[in-house]
């Protein structure tokens, strides 16, 4: 009796261990719960995808038709005459757009700011409007306001024409200035990002061929050239061919110049010298330096007070060895002075490398 019951027990455990492997066996399988050599258990979880969008684009988008967005990359082509409209998230964003849009003060374009998004409406957009479309947050601390330059978003659109394969231009000839320690850039930048462009001299006529380090081609920008000399002045053109038909872009001047790296040279005199009341002046400010001088202004001091004409011009000046200098003239004529005219007139010329003051003095006779 006794031996049967030991069989028995024996049998039992024998069982009981069979389950337990089992068990344990099926729990691997699933792979819900693992153990770590510490000892303690965690939870197995799928890894989550990475967001698949480019970074800094998107909050930048393209209203489509039927209320269909599209986010802008780093370019895209649209098609000329066709409405634009851009939208950037945010409750107060700032824009950029192709400068000339500004500077003629074109009414196609406006901005208009909601609660949650900035809106960007270009009408009958044309070949010349190709070009950087930014937007930014801008973020304020009191009454100080500034840009979120790490929620900046950018791209480049192409108003791709084929009878406009060069962004137009309102200059006809161009002067691009060569200097030594910069690159510098000829400015044929196109409408289709596809076409093959090439920049070539007029006289005597060849091609000069990017090659990808000293001369590269930027259908953003056109020709870069790393380092410019004195080889590289002349007159040139680009030409781009697109499906088989060439064209050809507005001629540029390329002047090679090495100015001093001061500020410009201002000299300020009136003519008479000596007047009286009722008499009329001419005071002219004559400014030398740099071709890319960037500021000449005047005051004098009556002139919250009385009109006076001013007539500016200027001319570049070969001094030979290829130092070019820009001479800049800003003449203002005092008609019938009276007595708040007669004081000091002041000419100011600024630029990268500094700001020079001149001052002389109109008194009566």
């Amino acid at each position: 009796m006794k031996l049967w019951v030991v069989l028995c027990m024996a049998l039992l455990w024998v069982e009981l261990q069979n389950g337990a492997c089992q068990q344990v066996k099926r729990r691997k399988d699933v792979g819900e719960n693992r153990i770590r050599p510490g000892g303690k258990r965690v939870k197995v979880r799928n890894p989550k995808l990475k967001d698949g969008g480019v970074k800094g684009q998107s909050l930048l988008t393209q209203v489509l038709d039927k209320g269909r967005f599209l986010r802008l990359g780093q370019s895209t082509s649209l098609t000329p005459g066709r409405n634009m409209e851009l939208r950037c998230k945010g409750n107060s964003i700032g824009w950029s757009y192709p400068s000339y849009l500004d500077t003629f003060n074109d009414s196609r374009l406006s901005i208009k700011q909601s609660d949650k998004f900035s809106q960007l409406i270009l009408t009958s957009p044309s070949a010349a409007d190709t070009g950087h479309y930014s937007c930014w947050v801008i973020t304020c601390d009191g009454t100080e306001c500034e840009r979120d330059h790490d929620r900046s978003y950018v791209s480049y659109v192409y108003f791709t024409d084929k009878d406009n394969l060069f962004v137009p231009s309102a200059i006809h000839f161009e002067i691009v200035y060569l200097r030594p320690d910069r690159p510098a850039v000829v400015p044929c930048r196109v409408t289709e990002p596809q076409a093959k462009v090439s920049l070539h001299r007029e006289v005597p006529p060849e091609e000069i061929t990017a090659n990808g380090t000293q001369v590269t081609y930027d259908p953003t920008k056109g020709f870069v050239l790393q380092n410019p000399s004195p080889e590289h002045q002349g007159v040139f053109y680009c030409k781009a061919v697109s499906k088989g038909t060439p064209q050809i872009s507005t001629k540029y001047q390329l002047l090679y110049v090495e100015v001093p790296s001061g500020a410009p040279f201002v000299s300020l005199e009136a003519s008479p010298e000596s007047v009286g009341g009722g008499d009329n002046v001419n005071v002219t400010c004559t400014v030398l330096g740099s071709p890319r001088w960037t500021e000449l202004h005047l005051s004098y001091p009556g002139q919250d007070h009385r009109p006076v004409h001013i007539q500016m011009s200027w001319r570049l000046v070969n001094r030979g060895m290829s130092h070019i200098t820009r001479v800049s003239q800003s003449v203002m004529t005092v008609e019938d002075l009276e007595t708040i005219d007669f004081g000091n007139y002041i000419c100011k010329a600024k630029n990268q490398n500094g700001e020079t003051i001149v001052t002389t003095n109109i008194i009566s006779k």
